[in-house]
C-alpha cells in the first residue's frame, strides 16, 4: 500500500495554468503506473491522464489532450499534471492514483479507476469564467 497527498489545486481564471503534485510515500514508487481522475459536483469520477511506470509512455482523455501533460519524477517519488488553457469544465477534485506494475512491462499504463490500488484525497481545481 501507498500514500498520496496531492497539492497544487486552487482557482484560477480561465485560460490560466496550474500544475498539481503528488507525493507518494515508500521506496518502489518506479514499480508504480500513475494515474490522475478528476470528479466535478453531481458527476462521476473520469479518467484524466496515465503514465507508465518508467515514465515513457501516456495516454489522455480526448477532452484534455494537448491542454494537460502528465509526469513523474521517480527520484523525487513525485507525479505532476500540469494544467494548461484551464477551462470552467475543468472545475472537480483531482485525485492522483497508483497502480502496483512491478509484473507489468515497463510501458504499461490504464485509464480505468478500477485498476487502480491506492487513491490520494483529492485536490480542489476551480476555473472561473
Amino acid at each position: 500500500q501507498v500514500q498520496l497527498v496531492e497539492s497544487g489545486g486552487g482557482l484560477v481564471q480561465a485560460g490560466g495554468s496550474l500544475r498539481l503534485s503528488c507525493a507518494a510515500s515508500g521506496r518502489t514508487f518506479s514499480t508504480w503506473a500513475m494515474g490522475w481522475f478528476r470528479q466535478a459536483p453531481g458527476k462521476e469520477r473520469e479518467f484524466v491522464a496515465t503514465i507508465s511506470k518508467n515514465g515513457r509512455n501516456t495516454y489522455y482523455a480526448d477532452s484534455v489532450k494537448g491542454r494537460f501533460t502528465i509526469s513523474r519524477d521517480n527520484a523525487e517519488n513525485t507525479l505532476y499534471l500540469t494544467m494548461n488553457s484551464l477551462q470552467p469544465e475543468d472545475t472537480a477534485v483531482y485525485y492522483c492514483a497508483a497502480k502496483n506494475a512491478y509484473y507489468y512491462s515497463l510501458y504499461y499504463y490504464t485509464s480505468s479507476s478500477k485498476e487502480y490500488e491506492d487513491w490520494g484525497q483529492g485536490t480542489q481545481v476551480t476555473v472561473s469564467s
